[in-house]
């Protein structure tokens, strides 16, 4: 029963007391090779970032380059929605605004427009 308790504390991730003289490091090692790529794959979205504006990429080609940059595809859901967002919130709304905006032209020149202040014409028998 020991022996299987030792087992089942070991699996939990609880470690047994060391001996006298073993000297026990935790942490982790990470191999410096996913450094390396991490920093070469970095490096090149970079370069992508500035020529982007160097060559003046315009529309959905430079919108797409900017989003992986920013690395929003690999986001969470809530940093992405905080960080978009906002700003499709306000284009919404000056969308509303603007379609507001045209509806108050088109009633102004309908009521009060140069049609409606002159005088109808006099009909003579």
């Amino acid at each position: 029963m020991a022996h299987a308790e030792g087992q089942h504390a070991a699996a939990a991730g609880q470690h047994a007391p060391a001996a006298a003289g073993e000297h026990h490091v935790e942490g982790q090692q990470h191999p410096l090779g996913i450094y390396f790529k991490i920093w070469g794959l970095l490096f090149v979205l970079s370069t992508l970032s500035y020529l982007v504006d160097y060559f003046h990429f315009q529309g959905y080609l430079r919108w797409t380059l900017i989003v992986v940059f920013m690395h929003m595809l690999w986001e969470r859901l809530a940093m992405v929605y905080a960080i978009l967002l906002p700003p499709l919130l306000l284009m919404v709304l000056l969308w509303i605004g603007a379609g507001e905006a045209d509806y108050t032209f088109f009633t102004r020149n309908t009521f009060f427009g140069p049609a409606a202040a002159a005088p109808p014409p006099a009909k003579h028998p």
